[in-house]
């Protein structure tokens, strides 16, 4: 079962901060290293902003069907 989007809402920030925290105190050079796609670091700073904007344009699309539909 898959928890509710607002528990998703503050588990997967706090998840990606914990992934931050992570890579900077086990990788010599953190700052550089997140540029690397090999790297947890870059995953954790991708994952908060990749999903605002999956939702954002998700809602977007969906209120377009429907003033599409309704007009």
């Amino acid at each position: 079962m898959l928890p509710s989007l607002p528990t998703l809402t503050v588990l997967v920030p706090l998840l990606s901060l914990a992934g931050l925290f992570y890579s900077a105190s086990v990788d010599d050079t953190f700052p550089q290293g997140c540029t690397s796609t090999n790297s947890l670091c870059f995953y954790s700073l991708l994952l908060p902003v990749t999903i605002p904007v999956y939702v954002f344009f998700h809602l977007w699309t969906w209120m377009g069907i429907k003033l599409f539909r309704h007009n």
